[in-house]
């Protein structure tokens, strides 16, 4: 059941928000294990005047940033399952956006399974409830 919050450098762009959070998805499903109907994303689009990367903006800078959030259960992937989604999130945006900037993060939120759900419910509530 993740959250995931996406930030892209430059102005608004429809089908490049569709693009990144369907690259998002797919990652999220093959190498995560998450499943696409509780997969919740947003995107939201900085200028990139307003990104600063080392006290220069991306303008300045010439480049293209991202930074993606997403919130997974604690302990439902390994270190490896979540280096790999940061290796393998990192080279989609890189062939999404021009001249990607090396310091795009990608933050693994591992939330305890009391304190977060969807509908109502914690996660815990679910994994109680499906007897594991």
């Amino acid at each position: 059941m993740p959250h995931t919050v996406i930030h892209l450098s430059g102005a608004p762009d429809a089908a490049l928000a569709r693009r990144a959070a369907d690259a998002v998805a797919e990652l999220t499903q093959s190498v995560l294990g998450k499943l696409l109907p509780v997969i919740a994303t947003t995107v939201q689009f900085i200028p990139a005047e307003q990104w600063f990367i080392g006290g220069e903006s991306l303008a300045t800078l010439g480049q293209s940033a991202f930074h993606l959030d997403i919130s997974i259960t604690d302990e439902t992937n390994t270190k490896a399952e979540k280096a790999r989604y940061v290796r393998e999130v990192y080279a989609a945006f890189a062939a999404l956006l021009p001249r990607l900037h090396e310091v795009s993060y990608v933050h693994l939120i591992d939330a305890r399974a009391a304190a977060y759900g969807y509908g109502g419910r914690t996660q815990e509530w679910r994994h109680q409830q499906a007897g594991v």
